[in-house]
């Protein structure tokens, strides 16, 4: 399906889209915020790597799929079709990194994490393609071992074939951010060594900047004391999404946790969406779900200027090439 209304007629319509689908689901289990636990790495010079995993642009395809259904590995699976399938983004022998959101000891159905079948199907996917490795990572925010296990990221990434990489301290090296903020900083090594780099966060309400969504999932490259990029979290943030271009973002909107995240945990706090938005528009993806969830846009979440300023994508989500799919 695509929109054919005037712009201002379809950014509504794409809102409310999003804003209808689903029913008010229950969560179980209760939330806390803890400190991060990383270490900064010893090494005393700071590499300059290679960080742009982007594939070429492509007119005759969406920049952005919505897909909506009841089988989030089947909605998942969807969107990549629809963007022009597995093997636009994933060549053979590529080393893929999948970077989901495990940053919590919580369930599937409290929110918090991605959804272990969205994961599970890209790893699928990827290796399907031919890629030498899929591996599944995050820095945590929780203890690892426990993020991973009860997320039941770590179960699903594994049966699909994908390797799990725990963020262990020796895995650390520090890199060269080349931000306007961000300089110097320890990053996991296999957001280092990958051929291509998929996103998978979950859409979520976060106490800080309102929403966290694509461009804030890249919190979980770094090792280090992250608490200190709260100060200036929006030029951090359009730091670390300048610096990670990934080939390809699927934010998982299946549970949306609405209020009182990231962590959550209240049952009342989570809405069944049944929605998974992708695309190669990373700062469109953002501006889209963040409004439609939230009502939120650039003058609240402000890294969505400052990335658009950067070319990192448009402000202006209506305006990229759609693709509507209901399953």
């Amino acid at each position: 399906m695509d929109l054919k209304e005037n712009p201002a007629g379809r950014r509504e319509a794409m809102i409310r889209l999003l804003r209808v689908a689903g029913l008010g689901a229950a969560a179980t289990g209760l939330g806390a915020w803890l400190s991060e636990r990383s270490q900064r790495p010893t090494e005393p010079a700071a590499a300059t790597v290679r960080s742009n995993f982007q594939v070429p642009a492509d007119a005759a395809l969406p920049e952005m799929a919505v897909v909506q259904g009841a089988d989030p590995a089947r909605m998942a699976a969807r969107a990549i079709q629809e963007l022009g399938g597995i093997r636009r983004f994933v060549s053979r022998g590529d080393v893929v990194v999948i970077k989901p959101n495990v940053a919590w000891d919580r369930t599937a159905e409290q929110a918090a994490n991605t959804n272990p079948l969205v994961v599970a199907e890209v790893c699928r996917l990827c290796l399907e393609a031919g890629a030498r490795r899929a591996i599944v990572t995050d820095v945590t925010i929780n203890e690892p071992r426990r993020c991973f296990a009860r997320s039941g990221i770590a179960a699903a990434a594994r049966a699909a074939g994908a390797d799990v990489v725990l963020p262990e301290e020796r895995l650390f090296r520090e890199v060269d951010l080349r931000g306007q903020v961000l300089n110097a900083w320890p990053v996991l090594e296999p957001f280092l060594s990958a051929d291509k780099m998929i996103n998978i966060p979950i859409a979520k309400h976060h106490s800080l900047t309102g929403a966290t969504l694509g461009m804030k999932n890249w919190y979980g490259i770094l090792g280090g004391e992250r608490q200190r990029l709260h100060q200036r979290i929006h030029e951090s943030l359009t730091d670390l999404a300048d610096f990670m271009r990934p080939t390809l973002t699927l934010i998982d909107a299946f549970r949306v946790l609405v209020r009182n995240g990231p962590g959550g945990g209240n049952p009342a706090d989570v809405a069944l969406k049944k929605t998974l938005i992708a695309g190669t528009d990373p700062v469109a993806l953002d501006a889209y779900a963040a409004k439609a969830y939230w009502d939120l846009d650039w003058h609240t979440l402000r890294y969505l200027k400052l990335a658009s300023e950067r070319h990192l994508g448009t402000l202006d989500f209506e305006t990229v090439r759609t693709r509507f799919v209901t399953l």
